[in-house]
């Protein structure tokens, strides 16, 4: 049975009540009541009942919302983390820290705080989004939250094992870089003063070094004590992958400063594994020297040159030069004499002054220290100081040494050119940035590993981990996320049109549309991976009755918006979908 609209001329049209019926091989349709007195509000009840539906009153008298929580972005963090494998990752877990050790791993995405914080988040009468809900945690204590923490701790060597042979089999580059975090508090066996690549010099931190394949996808991570030097921490990643994980055949990328010549010689070489990195300037001069001046016109076609030395045996040494960068050094090394010699000329007036004159080889050195120490310029100028007087004169033929390898840096490698090219070579070296680009991500706005909170030094390491794991499902997401993202989809095809690897990378024309423009190819605006899940997460979770059964909860999802819709569909994920 249906509803039909009649036309009749003038007048207003006739509501017929009808029903159809086969009559033999033809479909004919008969009235079974003129509906054209009754109210257009019963009418449109009358067809509510026909589809199917419930016809009520008003509105309000069919729904009655209990709860509205923030979903979608929860929705599409938890369908990226499981469609990584993350249930596979925690298959081992008994049943009750499963759910949790899960909920940490989205949490951290979706709202990155610390453990106390995030258990408020999961509790259901505190929760801010739908995350307890989509995983029925029911009510969690804070004793189960640290439980799953201490669990994870405990997994990662297993976890670790199948990401690198999911990621590393059959690979050959590996990306290795180290980086540090502050630690709240003094009660941590692992915080400790070092270099710290923050700025904060007054707190103690911590250190770790993450491994990547040269994608960037992170495979495993290592935390050690805050003054580990960066070679230090070298063997025991080789020794991770290489006997505990069992993958023979690597190349170690890593710079100049993590692989050093003693780290080579030691570990590398030794364990049978190929190295990418580059030499120190003391090691360029020295290779300068030995082969005579880098002439600019041997890099005019290919900005790089293949040579060996014996002071390298076994290995294949690109020679790289970037006019760029070259102007750029000497223009700030110049910036930086002349403003030294500012500073210098002042010292040299106050020892002549009439009064209050500047005097004592002590007094003058001490002003003159500070000048050279500011600048980092103490190398390039002949200083002479006397209980009277002071004055000094630049070390022309040193600055002109230096000036020769501006714009010069030298990739070095043990991999025949059969297995890896100049051009690849330089460009996995380059690669590196992938590891900052993740650093970044860790350690700033999208994933706040630091401060660390926890004392415990397995509780660190395991939050550490949980960070790595979450950074490891933003990655996949922001590969599907790309067309709405300020990301270059087309990087590939940029990287592929420049001349040659040591120029500069420069984004595709369709990413510098989307800069320009702030839009995608479809005309929806574009976003950073940050504010899109704030976009995300305006689509709701809502917990409904019905005045007639009070009892019975439904959930019901708001509907997306275009964009949401979009990236929804990119990440494949029904947010709808609430199980």
């Amino acid at each position: 049975m249906y509803i039909e609209h009649v036309p009749n001329r003038n007048s207003p049209p006739a509501i017929l009540l009808r029903e159809s019926y086969r009559d033999g091989n033809k479909v004919r349709k008969r009235t079974l009541a003129n509906l054209s007195s009754l109210p257009a509000e019963v009418i449109e009840g009358l067809k509510v009942l026909l589809r199917g539906g419930v016809a009520v009153s008003s509105v309000d008298d069919a729904f009655v919302i209990e709860r509205s929580l923030p979903h979608g972005h929860v929705a599409a963090v938890l369908g990226a983390a499981r469609a990584c494998g993350a249930e596979q990752w925690f298959a081992t877990a008994p049943a009750a820290v499963r759910s949790v050790v899960m909920a940490l791993l989205v949490a951290r995405v979706v709202s990155p705080a610390s453990k106390l914080a995030t258990h408020r988040m999961l509790r259901d009468e505190t929760a801010t989004h739908s995350l307890s809900r989509l995983l029925e945690l029911g009510e969690v204590d804070l004793e189960q939250v640290y439980a799953a923490l201490d669990w994870l701790g405990e997994a990662q060597a297993g976890i670790e094992k199948r990401l690198a042979r999911q990621h590393l089999a059959g690979s050959t580059l590996v990306l290795y870089d180290l980086t540090s975090t502050w630690v709240t508090g003094r009660c941590c066996e692992l915080a400790a003063h070092g270099y710290s690549r923050d700025g904060k010099r007054d707190d103690p931190q911590i250190v770790f070094g993450l491994v990547c394949t040269s994608e960037g996808i992170p495979v495993a991570v290592e935390v050690f004590a805050g003054n580990t030097a960066d070679p230090a921490t070298v063997a025991s990643q080789v020794e991770k992958l290489k006997d505990r994980y069992g993958i023979d055949k690597l190349a170690w990328v890593g710079d100049r400063g993590m692989l050093t010549q003693a780290r080579i010689d030691t570990v590398l070489r030794p364990a049978g594994l190929d190295w990418v990195s580059s030499l120190r300037a003391p090691q360029m001069a020295a290779l300068a020297q030995e082969t005579g001046p880098f002439q600019p016109s041997l890099f005019d076609e290919r900005n790089l040159l293949e040579m060996t030395s014996d002071a390298f045996p076994g290995e294949r040494l690109i020679v790289c030069r970037n006019p760029l960068l070259a102007e750029e050094r000497s223009r700030k090394r110049e910036a930086l004499l002349q403003a030294t010699e500012a500073e210098l000329m002042k010292i040299a007036e106050a020892t002549s002054r009439v009064r209050n004159r500047l005097k004592g080889t002590e007094a003058i050195a001490l002003r003159v220290g500070r000048v050279i120490d500011h600048f980092k310029m103490a190398k390039h100028f002949e200083l002479s100081i006397t209980d009277t007087s002071f004055s000094w004169e630049r070390k022309t033929v040193q600055i002109q040494q230096e000036a020769a390898l501006d714009g010069l840096y030298v990739v070095r490698t043990s991999l025949p050119a059969a297995a890896l090219s100049a051009e690849a070579a330089v460009t996995a070296y380059k690669g590196l940035a992938v590891v900052e680009r993740a650093f970044r991500s860790l350690k700033t706005v999208d994933l706040q590993v630091r401060p660390v909170f926890h004392w415990n030094a397995g509780r660190v390491r395991a939050h550490v981990f949980l960070c790595m794991l979450a950074y490891y499902v933003e990655w996949h997401m922001r590969e599907k996320l790309k067309p709405m993202l300020f990301d270059d989809e087309y990087v590939e095809q940029a990287r592929a049109s420049r001349a040659s690897p040591v120029a500069k990378a420069r984004r595709s024309d369709q990413a510098k549309a989307k800069d320009a423009t702030r839009l995608g190819e479809d005309g929806l605006p574009v976003h950073s991976f940050r504010t899109l899940l704030d976009d995300l997460a305006t689509l709701a979770y809502n917990v409904c009755h019905t005045p007639l059964n009070p009892d019975a909860r439904l959930v019901m999802t708001t509907r997306p918006t275009p964009i949401q819709e979009k990236a929804f569909r990119l990440l494949n994920v029904n947010p709808a979908c609430t199980q």
